[in-house]
């Protein structure tokens, strides 16, 4: 059923302090603590959230779950490298009328991190997201991803189309399969210019220069990563043996929109766990093409939205210009002007709003 939303613009969501997850949690006052109405109702200033530890497809993931059991599911898919509290903006407006479903998904936070490299295809993580809803009893659910838990959404509904009510995508759109696999066309593209995705392929490399300094890696990328920036763009793909750390610049200090607290947060789980399962992810890019060359659906029919910030960088190398070869059902992309690739945490106003707005049209 269809839930209608009264949520206002510029009043969307309220943070979650997700630090204690072996307790009940609850949201403090201290992250957006003004007054929200949404679906009709106002959220209580504390929203009981639980985590709990869930086993689907042979892997344990860490959970968070927010509003009432039995209401339409929506789960959250986030990306590199985040965790289940990259959308602590969104767990309290989507629990109002949800039941929600936050993982760290495998390879990140308290979640299970396999040795097997190939054990991080796009066919594994959906066949997690889906066993997500099996443990709570639903048919179906929508599905919203960012950054690598886009495709990972856009590829649950080709690969499970029965069990996805809509999807959202933030930041990485829906592209249809390319003709080769994708490190060879990077190559092609990028020639002997430096490539990320490129230079995370060879195990070890990229896991050691990450994990030398977890506070630096996260601060460079949550701080350093804008499509505005022409000296900090060509300094990335300028040839050279610098990695991908020592290539991004130093912020003079946070965005506006992220804490200390809440960056130390990140940089505790990622010094405990360290980057290789979110690197691991990059290396099945060309196995997950094999995997969607004859998926059970060709297309995505489900009702589909796509966020994407205008100073992403994300967007100079993934073309929205193709999307209505892979996506057949209803579409509708919003581009957030100024925003970058970190969406849901920088604009969390505009992106719930979006996001509700779309949920009304949706039958789960």
């Amino acid at each position: 059923m269809a839930i209608a939303s009264s949520a206002q613009p510029g009043a969307a969501g309220r943070g979650l302090n997700l630090r204690r997850l072996d307790n009940e949690l609850r949201f403090p006052s201290t992250f957006r603590a003004e007054a929200v109405l949404c679906f009709g109702e106002t959220v209580p200033d504390s929203l009981p959230v639980t985590a709990r530890v869930i086993e689907t497809n042979g892997v344990q993931l860490r959970t968070v779950e927010a509003g009432e059991p039995g209401a339409p599911v929506v789960v959250l898919a986030h990306g590199f490298p985040e965790l289940a509290y990259s959308w602590r903006h969104q767990i309290p407006v989507l629990a109002a009328g949800y039941h929600v479903l936050a993982p760290d998904q495998r390879g990140y936070g308290g979640s299970s991190r396999p040795d097997d490299v190939a054990a991080y295809n796009v066919a594994e993580l959906s066949t997690d997201v889906i066993g997500l809803l099996d443990d709570v009893g639903a048919e179906r659910a929508v599905l919203i991803g960012h950054d690598w838990g886009a495709p990972v959404v856009w590829g649950s509904a080709q690969l499970h189309p029965d069990r996805v009510a809509a999807v959202v995508g933030l930041s990485v759109p829906p592209v249809p399969r390319a003709q080769i696999p994708p490190t060879q066309a990077f190559r092609m593209l990028f020639g002997d210019n430096f490539f990320y995705m490129l230079y995370f392929q060879e195990p070890g490399v990229a896991d050691a220069e990450l994990a030398a300094d977890p506070a630096k890696t996260l601060r460079r990328m949550i701080g350093g990563l804008r499509a505005s920036d022409p000296a900090a763009a060509a300094r990335m793909i300028a040839p050279g043996s610098e990695g991908f750390i020592e290539r991004l610049p130093e912020p003079d200090g946070l965005p506006s929109w992220i804490g200390a607290d809440e960056l130390d947060h990140y940089v505790a789980e990622f010094s405990r766990s360290g980057f290789t399962g979110g690197l691991n992810w990059y290396r099945n890019l060309d196995r997950n093409w094999e995997l969607l060359a004859d998926p059970p659906a060709a297309t995505i029919s489900v009702p589909t939205l796509f966020i994407a910030g205008t100073d992403d960088p994300v967007g100079a190398f993934m073309r929205r210009d193709r999307t209505a070869e892979l996506v057949t059902g209803p579409y509708r992309e919003v581009l957030i002007e100024g925003a970058g690739h970190w969406l849901q945490q920088e604009c969390p106003d505009q992106v719930n709003e979006v996001v509700l707005d779309f949920l009304t049209g949706v039958t789960p």
